[in-house]
């Protein structure tokens, strides 16, 4: 294995231009990386219990990104009513069913540790506005207005759309999406970037999304622990979870989308996101009073330090570079600041 260092700087076009393209990307069976354009190599096969076959997994040893070479990507039979109810191919998550019992789900820790997350990047304030890309049936949206952002929206494709537009949750269309570019403070993409075959272009998306100073924060599985065995990594899906992400791998993925990301380490709002993690891995679909036995803070430091929750980047918008102030413009800025002098004889 050639030895750990830092990623390559991709030569690539600029991906925070929607406009701008690179056909060997959007190519879904090409084995070269889709973040740094390398060559990869063969990282073994991982059977997909759903589709009935086995999958190609290939590693990019600059980057250290690796995916599912050979893509199932009949979206219609994988993102079907089973999956959001939890027997397509993830069974651990039953979207519909924690949208249905907000206050019983161990997802409501994971709600709550986001808000809790971002609030301590000082973003969240009574005129936030949110996007939950990628929202699933609604339940971190809902959150989010039961805890003072009612103007907190989603975005969902798939089975789940029409069920969100009968309970009245928040939702835009694909047209409405387009038309509020550049108007979100923060875009939040939870377990979202590694179901999409090119990360680029969706990163793109969210940060066309984002007013200047906006925030994009995301969760998903952190692949550093397994580099040298990912085919059999337990979080790799190959049906759903085709591109996964080393932390700097992802940092690299963020910048090449027009991001500044950074490392903000474990917060304030990790002991309630890894709780969920914890619970949702042990098969518990709802919390019982025991469960606040457990020394949560530490268990989740521990966790932590074995793999790696917090150590993903978020992105960060530049923000709008402020205007220049002409010599003419400050000396009328000053004097209608200072007090008017009295005329002679008052």
């Amino acid at each position: 294995m050639p030895s750990a260092g830092p990623p390559k700087r991709a030569q690539r076009p600029d991906r925070s231009q929607p406009e701008a393209e690179d056909e060997a990307l959007l190519d879904p069976t090409s084995t070269k990386c889709r973040i740094c354009a390398g060559d990869t190599r063969a990282a073994g096969t991982r059977h997909g219990a759903l589709a009935g076959r086995d999958f190609q997994i290939r590693q990019c040893p600059s980057c250290w990104f690796s995916f599912v070479a050979d893509p199932w990507l009949d979206y219609g039979a994988i993102y079907d009513e089973d999956y959001y109810r939890g027997r397509g191919a993830d069974p651990l998550t039953d979207y519909v069913d924690e949208a249905a019992n907000p206050h019983r789900t161990v997802r409501r820790f994971e709600w709550r540790g986001i808000l809790k997350q971002v609030h301590g990047l000082g973003i969240v304030g009574a005129s936030t506005t949110w996007l939950d890309y990628g929202c699933g049936a609604g339940g971190l949206v809902q959150f989010l207005h039961q805890y003072g952002l009612p103007s907190a929206v989603g975005f969902e494709q798939s089975w789940s759309l029409d069920r969100l537009h009968e309970r009245g949750v928040s939702v835009l269309s694909e047209e409405e999406l387009a038309e509020r570019a550049g108007t979100f403070d923060v875009v939040s993409a939870i377990e979202v970037i590694e179901h999409v075959v090119d990360p680029l272009a969706e990163l793109a998306r969210m940060r066309a999304l984002l007013k200047p100073g906006g925030l994009l924060f995301l969760t998903t599985g952190n692949a550093k622990p397994y580099r040298g065995d990912v085919a059999n990594w337990r979080y790799l899906i190959p049906e759903i979870h085709v591109s996964v992400f080393e932390p700097e791998t992802l940092a690299l993925a963020l910048e090449t989308a027009g991001f500044e990301p950074s490392f903000p380490g474990y917060g304030p709002g990790w002991v309630d996101i890894i709780r969920f993690k914890m619970l949702k891995n042990a098969r518990r679909r709802y919390s019982y009073p025991f469960d606040e036995l457990v020394p949560w803070p530490l268990v989740a430091r521990l966790a932590d330090k074995r793999w790696g929750f917090s150590a993903h980047p978020v992105g960060r918008v530049p923000a709008a570079p402020a205007e220049p102030v002409t010599a003419t413009a400050a000396v009328a800025a000053a004097e209608e600041a200072s007090p008017a002098e009295p005329a002679p004889g008052e």
